[in-house]
């Protein structure tokens, strides 16, 4: 599933495997897999995105959803990375807005058009080594 998901935007190939070099490389420890979604019924959001590591978190029905730390999805017009963990009970991108070259930033996540409009050490520095640390409050005894 990761190659045809790589595949289904020719146009953006190139700027989503930059992307995952750069995070695999940032953390090696957080295995990549293809994030199906939730299914339908269940607690979670269900569009399909690349994986960076998995944790669970009890959803407000009280049913455990899995999740990656760290996934990357294909938008219309741009790309998102959705990044999972908290620092002192705090989105931990939130102190990183408008220093990654993101077009967009929210909570969790953030958006972006062309690789090139990135921040690179920003962004692995966010991305992956002050989560790889952080994760640890996140992680699931269970997994």
């Amino acid at each position: 599933m990761l190659p045809s998901y790589f595949a289904f935007d020719p146009k953006r190939k190139a700027d989503l495997q930059r992307l995952d070099k750069l995070l695999r490389e940032s953390a090696p420890e957080l295995k990549r897999y293809f994030h199906r979604g939730t299914p339908l019924g269940e607690p979670g959001m269900r569009f399909k995105m690349i994986g960076y590591g998995r944790f669970h978190y009890l959803a407000r029905s009280g049913k455990r959803v899995q999740w990656p730390v760290v996934g990357v999805a294909l938008q219309k017009n741009y790309i998102s990375v959705y990044l999972s963990v908290e620092k002192d009970g705090a989105p931990l991108l939130r102190s990183y807005s408008g220093e990654l070259g993101e077009l967009r930033s929210g909570y969790h996540n953030f958006s972006f058009v062309k690789y090139e409009d990135l921040a690179k050490p920003a962004v692995a520095a966010v991305g992956m080594t002050r989560f790889v640390s952080a994760r640890k409050l996140m992680k699931d005894p269970k997994d």
